[in-house]
């Protein structure tokens, strides 16, 4: 099956059960220094279009959350950031897992989740674009999914140099030349996953797939009528 195939928007219309991953999008990072740095701020915003559109569209919304027990820090569960970001809205139908790995298979039950319920097609967004998002979409992709990766309802920071302190504050970051800009990281990363292991999309994009889809059904059953 070649990444480079059919976008799996269309997925459904070819018999192929989608569901949409929704990774990390969660209080953590707002409680984090780094969050005034983040890429998209308003990534909830971009996230909640692709859960709507999943909705009406009869694809399976999966929530996934990071979580650190016992460390102390945002993504330790006991300070109660461990939670989607206040303007997102999971249905009661719609799986909350939660993971203490970089992708959101290795340490929860999430394939057995997707083979349960017929998936073979996965759409992923999330924070970080390059680090959970990004990994989550090489193991799908090596799983056998058929990937889509919605590179603008993701979100990610700016990277340090390897050899730049451990303890740099936000402002030091971002004044070091040698700082990998969130732009460079997103650039990267859409090199890194196209054509190997995920078609690259857009919300807009996929909007616009699902509308000329609906209206292409609809023009088929006047037809038939």
């Amino acid at each position: 099956m070649s990444p480079g195939g059919n976008p799996p928007a269309l997925a459904r219309l070819e018999g192929m059960t989608t569901a949409l991953i929704v990774i990390d999008v969660q209080e953590s990072f707002r409680a984090g220094p780094q969050w005034e740095t983040i890429s998209e701020p308003k990534i909830a915003h971009q996230v909640d279009r692709l859960v709507r559109l999943a909705r009406q569209t009869g694809q399976q919304v999966v929530w996934v959350l990071h979580s650190e027990p016992g460390t102390g820090g945002v993504f330790d569960p006991a300070l109660g950031h461990v939670r989607l970001l206040d303007e997102l809205r999971r249905l009661d139908d719609e799986p909350l897992i939660h993971k203490t790995s970089h992708n959101a298979f290795t340490t929860t039950n999430l394939q057995q989740l997707l083979t349960e319920r017929g998936v073979r097609a996965v759409t992923v967004c999330g924070i970080r674009t390059e680090q959970c998002v990004e990994t989550t979409a090489r193991v799908a992709s090596d799983l056998g999914y058929q990937v889509t990766f919605v590179v603008d309802a993701t979100a990610t920071n700016p990277i340090a140099h390897r050899d730049a302190p451990a303890e740099q504050s936000v402002a030091e970051l971002l004044a070091d030349p040698r700082t990998l800009s969130c732009q460079e990281v997103i650039r990267r990363t859409e090199y890194a996953l196209a054509g190997r292991f995920a078609t690259i999309a857009t919300v807009d994009e996929l909007e616009a797939a699902a509308a000329g889809a609906a209206s292409a059904v609809a023009g088929d059953s006047a037809a038939e009528a």
